[in-house]
This record gives C-alpha cells, structure tokens and sequence, in this order.
C-alpha cells in the first residue's frame, strides 16, 4: 500500500519526533500539501530529466531548436505550398511555428510523463514520497524546451514583422491551460502504464493522432461551425487557438470553444487526480 498521510508524533525513547504514514481516506483527499512540502523533490527532478536528456547529445540543446523549425519548414512545405491550406491571414511559417510551440511542449510532457512511474520504479519501491511528484515533474520538464523555442517564435516574428496585440496578456492563461491537459492526461496513462505496460507503446500513436484531431496545421475556420463545440472538447483547441489570437492578432477566437477547453481540462484533472490515487496503493507491489 501507498502511504500518503505524515503525521509527527513524540518519540518514546528520545527527545526526537516520530513520523508516523498513514494512508489518505476519501475519494478527494489528494493530500496536494504534501505535494509542495516535497517541492525541492519536484525541482530535483524536473532539473534531473533536463540535465540527462541533454547530457551525451552530440548537439545539446541545440535540438530544441532544430526540432521545431524542422518540422515548421516540413509543414510549410506540404500543407502551405503544397495544400495551400489558409493560415488566417499570417504568413504559414509562423501560423505552423506558433501552433507547435504549445504542441511540441503537450507532446513531450505526455510522452515522458506516461513512462515516469515506470521509469521511476526503483525510487517508488524504496522511499517514500508523493507518486504525484513524479508525473508532475515530467510534465514541468518540457517547460525548458518551450521556453527556447518562444525565443525562437519572438524572432520569427520580427523577420515577418508581426507586432503582438494586447492579447498577449492572456498567454500565461493559455500556457496553464497547456500544462493543466498535460498533467491531467499523463496521470491517467502514468498510473495505466504501471499496470499495462501496452499503454507506453500506445502514447506514441497517441500523440500522432491527437496532434491531427488539434488545428496544429490548420485553422479551427475549416471546421464546420456546426461542428466546433464538440471538436473544442479536445482541450488543446483552444490553447492552439488562444495562441495565435494573441501571438499573430487573428480574428477574434471563438471564446466558446475556448470555454469548452477549459471546462474539460478541469474535469479531466480532477479525474485523474482521483484515478491516481485510488491506484497508487498498488504501485509499489506491481511496478
């Protein structure tokens, strides 16, 4: 069993205090405090994942940047010239650049976080801590590799000479929102993948297929507007969207749908909060 609860008692034989574990009880008791008393925890690993992602590549960090642009100037090449799908008006180097900033980083947070507790499982078996540090770091990690790359965006746009409008204000809103779907659905495959272990082969298909379900290479304009309150349950809609809007001025974003996002990333958090925790009890006996 996972124990989640501390609590500091007094020692019967010194004058140190004990602790004593005890098991959370009830289906919200996510025990979030123990989360940020652990925090150094959290940026040890966040900090670890960077340092060895990076530390034997040939061309270091150098792939954060590469690895955008590349697929910037892939994307530019089949669906802008070839394709010609419209980009709203924006030049389709910066319309794709802009989509895949905050896609590369749900990508990657999904991709390691789905694997963390696996790759994790000596530290789970032996110490105690809050399991939710693990996926969380995993998703944090990314952050780094984003925050180049909107380096690289801000240069992009003074080579076309797009100015940001005041809705700039609002892509913090938007980055939380990214990080938020990224935690919520790396705690449903983080905790499925320690028991299925099919569940890491399956997140690279995943993410392929989630990226073409999400306005990455084109415009949300091109689905029906029928259409758009169900395909803005995929929460990444309206964080790609809510970018543009502000990053390139597009045309005023369907706020709805950006609701809808919103409405389910929050539903998809609490759910996998409550699936993880009521499955982390068993992870140190099945990892």
């Amino acid at each position: 069993m996972s124990l989640v609860h501390t609590a500091a008692i007094p020692s019967l034989t010194d004058n140190q205090p004990v602790v004593l574990i005890r098991p959370r009880t009830g289906w919200l008791s996510f025990d979030l405090e123990a989360v940020y008393r652990y925090r150094g925890l959290l940026y040890f690993l966040v900090w670890r994942d960077v340092l060895v992602r990076y530390k034997q590549a040939a061309i270091g960090i150098t792939w954060v940047v590469l690895q955008p642009l590349l697929t910037m100037v892939v994307f530019t090449v089949i669906f802008g010239l070839f394709a010609k799908l419209p980009s709203d008006g924006s030049p389709y180097p910066i319309f794709a650049f802009t989509a895949l900033l905050p896609w590369n980083y749900f990508s990657q947070a999904i991709a390691r976080s789905g694997i963390s507790l696996v790759s994790n499982s000596n530290l789970i078996s032996k110490v105690y801590f809050p399991r939710l540090i693990i996926p969380i770091s995993g998703a944090l990690g990314p952050l780094v590799d984003f925050a180049v790359s909107f380096v690289i965006l801000l240069g992009m746009m003074a080579w076309y000479r797009v100015a940001p409008t005041w809705g700039v204000l609002a892509l913090p809103f938007f980055t939380l929102l990214a990080v938020v779907t990224a935690v919520a659905v790396s705690l449903y495959l983080s905790a499925l993948n320690v028991k299925y272990r099919d569940v890491g082969q399956a997140i690279p298909f995943l993410i392929q297929f989630w990226m073409y379900a999400s306005p990455v290479v084109y415009s949300l304009h091109l689905v029906p507007a029928k259409w758009r309150l169900l395909y803005g349950l995929n929460p990444m809609v309206g964080v790609i969207e809510g970018f543009r809007w502000a990053l390139l001025g597009n045309a005023r974003p369907d706020f709805a749908v950006m609701a809808m996002g919103v409405v389910v990333a929050s539903v998809l958090l609490l759910g996998g909060l409550v699936y993880f925790k009521r499955t982390e009890r068993f992870f140190a006996d099945i990892i």
